[in-house]
């Protein structure tokens, strides 16, 4: 199993645009096959922070979801496009 966070901040003028996106890029990526989870949030207090939990079977899973079509759309041309900051935190889980 893979997990990971991304964490993203974007201008308040995008706020709406940011949700549109982020609407319809999760429910494309949990369509996926090997898509376990994908959950996008605000942070609370931080509405322009927005921070992405991501869990997939495999890194096959993964490289799928980045080379999709949809990732290409919403990701690389609109979110990539307006974010100020991404960070990313591979995880481990605890058995």
């Amino acid at each position: 199993m893979i997990s990971f966070t991304v964490r993203m901040k974007f201008r308040s003028d995008d706020r709406t645009r940011v949700a549109e996106l982020l609407t319809a890029l999760a429910k494309a990526s949990r369509q996926e096959p090997g898509c376990v989870s994908y959950i996008p949030h605000t942070v609370d207090g931080e509405p322009d922070t927005v921070v992405i939990y991501e869990q997939y079977a495999d890194q096959k899973a993964v490289e799928a979801h980045r080379s999709s079509q949809h990732f290409r759309d919403w990701v690389v041309g609109g979110l990539y496009q307006m974010m100020l900051d991404r960070q990313m935190e591979n995880l481990v889980s605890i058995p």
